[in-house]
């Protein structure tokens, strides 16, 4: 067991933070919020980026480390309890509309920082105990779809015209949220179809993924409706719909304008470190488990987050992805900044 391991334990700062903030009321609710948000950006502005990589041997001890694994398996345990939390609480009469917000925000942000995200680190291992955790994260922003796309669609199509999760440059993240959302959905659809048609069994089956997926997140739905009712049902929708916008406002941030070229045929050159944005500031890679290192994540998708590399090569973002994702929804400075970094990437 590597102590390094532990450093990743620092996320867990935030649901700390939201334990506390479904245990109180008043502004207190909103402190993990303050924490994502304010502190972290505006600290990762005076923390020079760490493009240190490990040594050969620090990696193979990594890779064989246990703990690691461990650490996410604890989250999917977290997120649940957290969840189960937040609907009792969320039951009280005593609420005001803005600890109602306040809740609902904090919920969004632990579905989407952890949901998703620690969902599509385990989405990638090619065990099914740890895909089946995948799924359950993900469950919690109704987003299940996300494994079967981002895995077979956007890994594969990632940086061209075709990949609905890759931002075209000039586009803005509000409206990259509808062609992302509604198209990355429906090229799950395809994928899982066209996988039951390929094998030669019917599309209209249980064995469907996303039959199934929708099957799961509509029990799931019913549960919660039956036994907190329909208003924290809509508490929770509202919470999950908060994760899915932070997953997109991520995606959109990852591959913002890069473009891989076209070799002929509809092919384009392999997915490589200059076709993704990374980011190598400490707090923001600690707190998303390394998702910041995004050039070597699509380089070698198959690489675990306590090994993911810098890339000398790799465009690197200008500050850390909580300011990289506060900044995305300013559009005339984002596209100040950021188109101006791709024009000097051309020359």
């Amino acid at each position: 067991m590597q102590i390094r391991a532990f450093k990743y334990l620092s996320p867990l700062v935030i649901y700390i933070g939201a334990w506390h903030s479904f245990s109180v009321t008043g502004w207190q609710i909103w402190m993990p919020l303050v924490w994502a948000w304010i502190i972290i950006p505006v600290t990762e502005l005076f923390i020079k980026p760490s493009p240190v990589n490990m040594s050969t041997a620090e990696e193979e001890l990594a890779k064989k480390d246990k703990t690691y694994d461990l650490l996410l398996y604890l989250i999917v345990i977290l997120q649940y309890s957290l969840l189960v939390k937040f609907l009792v609480v969320m039951s009280s009469n005593d609420l005001t509309a803005f600890d109602i917000l306040g809740r609902i925000w904090v919920m969004g942000l632990l579905c989407g920082t952890f949901g998703i995200n620690v969902g599509h680190e385990l989405g990638h291992r090619v065990n099914k105990f740890e895909q089946t955790l995948a799924k359950a994260l993900l469950l919690t922003s109704l987003y299940m779809h996300f494994f079967t796309e981002h895995n077979k669609g956007h890994h594969k199509r990632v940086a061209t015209p075709e990949d609905p999760s890759s931002a075209r440059y000039g586009e803005m993240v509000y409206t990259f949220y509808f062609r992302s959302i509604i198209f990355s959905y429906l090229s799950a659809w395809h994928i899982a179809n066209h996988e039951r048609r390929k094998i030669g069994k019917p599309v209209f089956s249980l064995e469907n993924e996303m039959i199934m997926f929708h099957i799961i997140q509509a029990g799931f739905l019913a549960i919660i409706f039956f036994i907190f009712g329909w208003l924290v049902t809509l508490y929770f929708l509202s919470a999950a719909l908060i994760g899915i916008l932070l997953l997109e406002t991520v995606n959109y941030i990852e591959h913002y304008g890069l473009q891989r070229k076209s070799i002929g045929d509809g092919k384009y050159e392999r997915a490589m470190p200059v076709h993704s944005w990374n980011s190598d500031h400490i707090i923001g890679r600690l707190m998303l488990f390394e998702l910041s290192r995004h050039s070597d994540h699509h380089y070698m998708a198959s690489r675990k987050y306590q090994v993911l590399r810098h890339h000398d090569n790799s465009p690197q973002m200008p500050t850390g992805y909580p300011g990289m994702m506060l900044l995305s929804l300013l559009p005339p400075l984002w596209f100040y900044i950021m188109n101006k970094k791709i024009k000097t990437l051309a020359h």
